[in-house]
């Protein structure tokens, strides 16, 4: 199968991972890389042996790309996708789809009249971790799923990240920022939300840069830093999620349990492509460790990128798509929604993942 050319917009923290990954991708090939600030494309290029550094609207321009990475910061998530679109090629984007929903509608509307693909991060859920866990549940192991429970708590980006302004501004906060792994591996194991309800607030309103140069700068919070809700899925499970920049010690709580009617799952943190599953069984002390699907990498981003040029070059549907990130966009929004309204959100998008990739496949059990 013939790579298929692709340029990089943006080309901060996240854009090092994707080029490792894609450097050695059997479908992929960068060929170009832009970004606002030249110099630091630049350094990119030369990090990795890439030939053309362009401005963003000579990159759109050029005939040999058919595909381009957004990796911009969530705020220019829409404008640039649309321009992708516009100027006739693929986009693969990185969380979330966009700020709002307007913006987001608006994505899926271009790429529906151009005929061109949207994929959008995270592709974490392909990983071994969420599909083992995805197989066992379609396979009856723990029976009916019934409930959930997912958690992401901690003290913020302020703490690693040099410059984490954007994490604080629309668009930002612990559910746009890590909302779209967990409820992109709930909706890929248990279907489609039907409604939400949710709290939220910013628990902890002043904030100070703790990394690199502007160690010291105050921050400006200007979204929710602790939401929490519960959700509602089409098939009766109820999930209760909270995500949160404001746990200032270390949180016991598991990252994903599904609870079903013969057993329970834990699962390894979304933010990962592998990891163990355990299971519990009604009555047994014993945790069981079931077998991987697969043979996975702790950070494969991008193989959701090469996921969906394989599924454009056969002409079938690929999975970490728009329809799903929107899903995702609109159950984050509905939080804050529900929280200010004092009522439950019904989700107007839904969206069914595939049958079974690994149908027919036997997963065994070690105890641990």
């Amino acid at each position: 199968m013939e790579r298929m050319k692709a340029g990089i917009i943006g080309c901060g923290n996240i854009s090092t991972v994707y080029l490792e990954n894609l450097q050695n991708s059997p479908l992929i090939e960068v060929v170009a890389v832009a970004d606002l600030l030249e110099e630091r494309a630049r350094a990119k290029a030369d990090e990795f042996n890439i030939e053309n550094v362009y401005k963003v609207d000579e990159l759109l321009r050029q005939p040999e790309i058919e595909l381009v990475f957004n990796l911009t910061v969530p705020g220019s998530h829409a404008l640039t996708d649309v321009a992708i679109l516009e100027a006739g090629k693929h986009v693969y984007s990185e969380k979330p789809l966009a700020v709002s929903l307007e913006d987001g509608r608006r994505i899926l509307d271009v790429a529906k009249a151009k005929n061109l693909r949207v994929g959008c991060a995270p592709d974490t859920f392909l990983g071994a971790g969420i599909q083992t866990a995805r197989h066992a549940i379609q396979s009856g192991i723990i029976g009916q799923p019934v409930a959930a429970t997912a958690f992401l708590m901690g003290r913020g980006p302020e703490w690693w990240h040099e410059n984490p302004e954007f994490f604080y501004a629309a668009g930002g906060g612990p559910m746009f920022d890590m909302g779209p792994y967990y409820l992109t591996s709930l909706i890929h194991l248990l279907g489609p939300i039907r409604r939400i309800s949710g709290s939220v607030g910013i628990q902890i309103p002043e904030r100070y840069i703790h990394s690199g140069p502007k160690s010291g700068t105050p921050l400006q919070v200007e979204t929710p830093t602790h939401l929490a809700g519960t959700l509602d899925f089409d098939n009766g499970a109820i999930v209760t999620l909270i995500t949160s920049f404001d746990i200032q010690g270390a949180s016991e709580l598991p990252r994903i349990e599904i609870y079903g009617t013969k057993g329970t799952l834990n699962l390894p943190d979304p933010n990962f492509f592998n990891g163990d599953v355990k299971l519990r069984r009604p009555g047994e002390e014993n945790v069981e460790v079931l077998k991987p699907l697969f043979e996975c990498e702790k950070n494969e981003r991008g193989i959701g990128a090469g996921e969906m040029v394989r599924a454009i070059r056969s002409e079938k549907n690929h999975h970490a798509n728009a329809e799903l990130a929107y899903h995702v966009l609109e159950a984050m929004h509905a939080f804050q929604r529900s929280s200010l309204e004092g009522k439950h959100i019904m989700l107007e998008s839904t969206f069914e993942p595939d049958e079974d990739l690994y149908e027919g496949t036997d997963i065994t059990v070690h105890p641990s």
